[in-house]
């Protein structure tokens, strides 16, 4: 088995195509604002996230009764990998994005992170590796295991 993509299931599909492709920046491999489904390369050569309208899959799976989850903790998390977060926070701020907090160090996650929701509240971290003189003694201690 290999990992093909991660697929949100959204209501509002082309806000959610209009926020990934003009707002975050992702290039779409397939798919436009119009479709109901769309492949957004992540990488070269990597299409790892998509969107779906969630409506469409309900009916296929056969839940079209069931309610979406609203007021609840996040299940899971899409992890971008950026090259320096504080110049991507910067350019989605002045993209109109509004972030949950401000890009800070995560010595234990050897990691700097900055944490958004998108127009259907997937949460979304963008982050950038620290080095390891910055990670914290106890990250370095686990690392060795590994």
């Amino acid at each position: 088995m290999r990992l093909n993509n991660v697929r949100l299931l959204v209501k509002d599909y082309t806000k959610c195509f209009n926020f990934y492709t003009k707002q975050i920046g992702l290039e779409p491999a397939w798919g436009d604002e119009n479709s109901g489904y769309a492949s957004f390369k992540v990488a070269d050569g990597i299409e790892g996230l998509a969107i779906f309208v969630s409506d469409w899959m309900a009916e296929a799976i056969g839940n079209v009764d069931k309610q979406i989850p609203v007021d609840c903790r996040e299940k899971m998390m899409i992890v971008l990998n950026v090259d320096n977060v504080d110049k991507e926070y910067q350019r989605l701020k002045e993209r109109g994005i509004e972030f949950i907090n401000e890009p800070h160090d995560m010595p234990d996650w050897g990691a700097r992170v900055v944490h958004l929701y998108d127009p259907e509240n997937n949460l979304i971290e963008l982050f950038t590796p620290l080095s390891q003189e910055n990670w914290s003694e106890d990250l370095l201690i686990e690392n060795e295991k590994f």
